[in-house]
């Protein structure tokens, strides 16, 4: 017999993983490995019974701690552990099983079974320039979802054909055994061998989708990124993911977007920054540049006797608002004093004498220091 895994290791989660986490992955692994998913695959039907079986234990407080403390052997009578509890009502698999699709099980069994149950959501990962990211555009995509088959109409029964009840369930897809063990009455309920845990007998299944119903199918769109979206945000599409089963509604289709960076602009929120390189004669004696925004270059003033560091602003020409486009945010210009390099003589035998007109007179900044340093 084939060793069985760790519990942990079935579901996917670590040791630590709380109630709300070990749900999550069961549901998860469940819908993935459901027989209705998978018709006739063995395998699968087997990752299923190894995924209720794990997730009875583990949100189970008290077998989860003696699984902790001994693993499998906790429950093995012949190695010394005390065995699951079965006496009286006993455990039943279906309990676990009706978390997952709703309900209990009985006379409404076979009605909670084939409740509608919603599609998956799908992401898809969408990049943009920065620019296009700032005014909107729109961008072609192409994913795949998981439809109702077109040739049977999701019923997984070949045209002209239909599914039957089981005899076995009588539609119910679930059966219960009940088996008398030293441990007193061992009491299971599982889904039906004869369909599959269906609780319907497709005697010619659909060519198309192999009798699942469904079909995994590509689809091309074109999607409308709005103005002011920023790196990693979604877009929600809703009903767009994949189709739901037995009726349910279809998941939605979730774009995440990623920007590229821009080679001046950096963008904080719905705000803009840039340096702005300037001039020493510039920065001196002010003057009237061009200086990069959004919708191009536009003149501005810089004040006399600006230094390194001064931050001017453009208000009103940053990212418009991704909920109200009619606002948007600032542009930011952070001035770069610029020392001139590759000087000829001539020019450094003039700088030289503006040094010397000037001393340091002029210079408040280096005054205060010399005096701080020096006193």
């Amino acid at each position: 017999m084939a060793e069985k895994r760790d519990y942990y290791e079935v579901l996917g989660v670590d040791k630590s993983a709380d109630d709300a986490a070990l749900k999550s992955a069961y549901r998860k692994l469940a819908k993935k490995y459901h027989p209705d998913m998978n018709p006739d695959d063995k395998e699968a039907e087997a990752k299923f019974k190894e995924v209720n079986e794990a997730y009875a234990v583990l949100s189970d407080p008290d077998k989860r701690a003696k699984y902790d403390q001994m693993g499998h052997a906790a429950f093995d009578p012949a190695a010394g552990g005390g065995g699951y509890d079965f006496s009286g009502a006993g455990f039943d698999f279906g309990d676990i099983f009706s978390s997952f699709f709703g309900g209990g099980f009985g006379g409404s069994a076979g009605a909670q079974r084939n409740r509608p149950i919603r599609g998956e959501d799908l992401n898809v990962h969408v990049t943009v320039e920065f620019m296009e990211a700032v005014f909107g555009t729109k961008k072609e995509i192409s994913y795949s979802r998981t439809e109702r088959c077109a040739d049977c109409g999701g019923s997984g029964a070949a045209k002209g054909t239909k599914a039957e009840t089981c005899s076995v369930c009588r539609g119910t897809g679930q059966v219960r055994k009940t088996q008398k063990t030293p441990l007193g009455m061992f009491q299971t309920t599982g889904a039906c061998s004869e369909c599959r845990g269906t609780g319907k007998i497709i005697k010619n299944p659909c060519s198309s989708c192999r009798g699942s119903g469904f079909k995994e199918v590509r689809k091309k769109m074109e999607v409308t990124i709005p103005a002011g979206i920023d790196n990693g945000q979604n877009i929600i599409i809703r009903g767009r993911g994949d189709e739901g089963i037995n009726g349910g509604g279809a998941g939605d289709l979730i774009i995440t977007v990623a920007v590229k960076t821009h080679p001046v602009f950096v963008r904080k929120g719905f705000d803009i920054r840039c340096e702005l390189p300037i001039t020493f004669v510039e920065a001196a004696l002010g003057a009237e540049v061009e200086v990069p925004t959004l919708e191009g270059s536009e003149k501005m003033t810089i004040p006399e006797e600006t230094q390194t560091g001064t931050v001017l602003t453009l208000r009103g020409k940053g990212i418009p608002n991704i909920s109200n486009s009619k606002t948007r945010g600032n542009l930011y210009l952070h001035c770069v004093v610029e020392t001139p390099k590759n000087l000829t003589s001539k020019q450094k035998d003039i700088l030289r004498a503006f040094g010397d007109a000037t001393g340091n007179k002029n210079y408040q900044k280096k005054q205060s220091f010399v005096k701080r340093f020096f006193k």
